[in-house]
């Protein structure tokens, strides 16, 4: 649930650190762009952006263009580096509405299986080989 700003204020200014501030109130942050809500997420959880492409599923080239915001990804792209980052499902949906995608929706039947994948932690060829059991549209391309 979000947070009134006034509370975020409140916390602001009695947080012992800007770094225990960010930690409890991220979720009720805004971001100017994709690349700096990739980049706090990165720093916030001491990723490297080679790791998370290779754990999302992404083609190397065209992710690195996606953290550098030389590219605008799809809405299954975003959800695959959401995978790679590690994102709770809140995060996940947070970023794809700031990107004007429809949040994950539990009566959506793929849509379902990605936010199962999400909240059981699975990997994203875990979540594609259950997609594809279910007979619905994998996330990783053919290459």
């Amino acid at each position: 649930m979000k947070k009134p700003t006034d509370e975020l204020l409140k916390n602001l200014q009695n947080a012992p650190s800007f770094d225990d501030y960010l930690n409890e109130n991220s979720d009720n942050l805004l971001f100017d762009s994709l690349t700096d809500w990739i980049e706090y997420h990165l720093l916030r959880k001491g990723l490297k952006k080679a790791d998370v492409i290779r754990r999302s599923g992404i083609v190397r080239t065209f992710g690195y263009q996606v953290i550098n915001g030389k590219r605008h990804p799809s809405r299954d792209t975003l959800i695959m580096l959401c995978f790679g980052l590690e994102l709770t499902l809140d995060e996940t949906n947070q970023i794809l509405k700031k990107n004007a995608f429809p949040a994950l929706y539990p009566r959506d039947l793929r849509d379902s299986v990605i936010i199962f994948g999400l909240t059981h932690n699975y990997d994203i060829v875990s979540l594609d080989m259950l997609l594809e059991e279910k007979g619905l549209k994998v996330m990783i391309k053919e290459k």
